[in-house]
């Protein structure tokens, strides 16, 4: 018998929340511990012990399951569950005190995402997916969950375009000039800083579509979904999927055209992981 999509909805949606919760305990004293890739890509002290607690409380439920998160790496194998942890997307933003990160949790059945979570509590927003179930905000501002769908009928020039940047120099540089071609094409550019959030933020019609290289699976597999169940393509260029490479997201019709444009621009270090 195949998982229930709705209760690793829920298992995934309570161990997000009480990793905020730790989370928020600490961001205002929260120091550095680690870099990664370069200097600019920081891990803090709460990282891994967020992680941890998403790890125990996933184990203490379903303790055959996989897991792959962005600092434990991938545990457990041969298992037709697996779940993809990213427990502090938009580490600058929580270093700096700035509201744009969250705690991205995604369930796998057999190699599909079935079920997603973004946890943004600074935002007082929690946005939830399941496979065919539609996507659904979760507000502190209002009283019951909102259905989230994506804009359609939006033309490139008036697109809002969210996006992001990887950690090293030359891909920064690559990245950059990919952006400088861009503008003038669209009607503007957003940098949050955490791609669950932009993607979600698509999801919810703040801004009209987005795209990023040297994305990790951890860090879009959640909103990947909730994207999509808000009606939204997500892919990566030339019908690959989305991935390190490049992952764009948009309604059908704004993803061609902004799809076709990235793809004469990309060239060189912007596009590798």
């Amino acid at each position: 018998m195949s998982p229930d999509a709705a209760e690793l909805l829920e298992l995934a949606s309570s161990a997000a929340q009480e990793a905020a919760e730790l989370l928020l305990s600490r961001h205002d004293q929260v120091r550095v511990v680690e870099t990664k890739s370069s200097p600019t890509d920081v891990v803090t002290e709460m990282d891994g012990p967020a992680e941890e607690l998403i790890r125990h409380r996933i184990l203490a439920a379903r303790p055959a399951d996989a897991i792959l998160g962005e600092e434990g790496g991938q545990t457990g194998a041969d298992s037709q569950v697996r779940w993809i942890v990213d427990p502090l997307d938009g580490t600058v933003n929580y270093l700096y005190g700035l509201p744009e990160w969250a705690v991205s949790i995604a369930a796998e059945v057999s190699g599909t995402v079935v079920a997603g979570v973004v946890c943004a509590p600074l935002q007082r927003n929690t946005y939830k997916a399941m496979l065919g179930g539609g996507a659904w905000l979760h507000s502190g501002w209002g009283p019951a969950p909102v259905r989230l769908s994506c804009n359609t009928g939006v033309d490139l020039a008036d697109a809002l375009v969210a996006t992001g940047f990887g950690y090293m120099a030359e891909q920064r540089a690559d990245q950059g000039a990919v952006v400088a071609q861009l503008l003038p094409r669209v009607r503007d550019i957003r940098r949050a800083g955490a791609a669950a959030i932009d993607l979600c933020s698509l999801a919810a019609g703040r801004v009209d579509a987005y795209y990023e290289s040297g994305v990790h699976y951890w860090d879009i597999a959640a909103g990947g979904l909730i994207a999509r169940e808000a009606g939204a393509r997500v892919g990566g260029l030339h019908g690959r999927d989305a991935g390190p490479a490049l992952t764009l997201a948009a309604s059908p019709v704004l993803f061609e055209q902004l799809h076709d444009l990235l793809a004469g621009l990309w060239t060189g270090s912007a596009g590798e992981s």
